[in-house]
């Protein structure tokens, strides 16, 4: 989904981003093979080419791993003669090979649902405690549930995602890169948000590609977690999606010190696979995304709520 034409006009829409394609295909052959990457230009974090800006994870539109590594030749190339700083990917199933030069620089693990079993076998699959629980719990609440891609229900779900974002001490994601994902993918972006005595308690957008449902963005009202708005969202979104003929629901990816996280996702049956970021010249990111993280959570406790999405908005053009 990351290098799919909507997520690149959605990041053209909100950041204006250039997207750039290095392939070995001939210029008037049609495209078989390539890299996409997004060229992003930034006086606090250099200018780099990333494959992709906001994605847990982008494969290359390759068949093996020696062909992957022949695209990445070009590309090296590029940062060599001084375009730019450094280049960085995300792949999933190939891994570069030595001679590109590339190096780990982060790590992290993803979580899929497999919807092809049947719904009965998918919920005995849920931890007992932590998900059926809170799924028969937010039945006995009686919550309310909408589901749609209107300005109402973005209302409902920015206003949840700055207190979340808040919550971790991170500013949150602009409003005009939500708009620009709904403006982008249509009707494959659904919020989904969970009402209690009227009040949005819970929210989540999920994409969609080709057979796979992607949840990329959650957030809630942590006063209100023991209702079970969370748990209504995604058993929801789960039952929907299999009877749709989907096989499958990403989690996205997880930072490997976030365990908490880390376990929601197999308390749902998530099945982990591991993703490494790789960029050249070979740096590790770890002190780099140290910084920024502190940045972020210095300019989150400084400002006041009325301000917070105005910092989201400089920042995020930066982070890519």
């Amino acid at each position: 989904m990351f290098h799919s034409p909507e997520w690149l006009s959605a990041l053209r829409r909100a950041y204006d981003y250039e997207p750039v394609v290095f392939t070995t295909c001939d210029p008037s052959a049609e495209l078989t093979s390539g890299i996409v990457f997004c060229k992003v230009k930034s006086w606090l974090t250099g200018r780099r080419l990333v494959s992709l800006p906001f994605s847990d994870h982008c494969d290359p539109l390759v068949e093996n791993s020696e062909e992957f590594d022949d695209l990445l030749l070009p590309v090296r190339e590029s940062v060599d003669g001084g375009k730019w700083d450094y280049c960085e990917i995300r792949p999933v199933r190939f891994d570069p090979g030595e001679a590109t030069k590339l190096g780990q620089s982060d790590r992290y693990c993803l979580h899929t649902i497999d919807l092809r079993p049947s719904i009965g076998t998918i919920f005995r699959n849920f931890h007992k405690n932590s998900v059926q629980r809170k799924i028969r719990r937010a039945e006995r609440e009686a919550l309310g549930y909408e589901e749609g891609n209107s300005e109402r229900l973005l209302r409902h779900f920015y206003k949840l995602i700055v207190a979340t974002r808040r919550r971790h001490c991170l500013p949150p994601q602009p409003l005009k890169w939500f708009r620009s994902l709904m403006l982008s993918f249509g009707d494959d972006l659904r919020i989904r948000v969970a009402f209690k005595d009227g009040a949005p308690i819970a929210s989540i957008v999920t994409l969609i590609h080709k057979n796979t449902v992607v949840y990329k963005y959650g957030c809630s009202d942590a006063r209100m977690h023991p209702s079970g708005g969370m748990a209504l969202l995604l058993w929801n979104t789960i039952q929907q999606a299999r009877s749709a003929g989907y096989e499958r629901l990403d989690l996205g990816r997880s930072d490997l010190y976030n365990e908490g996280l880390i376990v929601f996702k197999e308390r749902w049956g998530g099945i982990r696979s591991d993703v490494s970021y790789w960029r050249y010249p070979n740096r590790p990111q770890s002190h780099e995304i140290s910084r920024q993280r502190m940045l972020a959570q210095r300019i989150v406790k400084a400002l006041p709520d009325r301000l917070l999405a105005t910092a989201g908005d400089v920042f995020y053009r930066h982070i890519g």
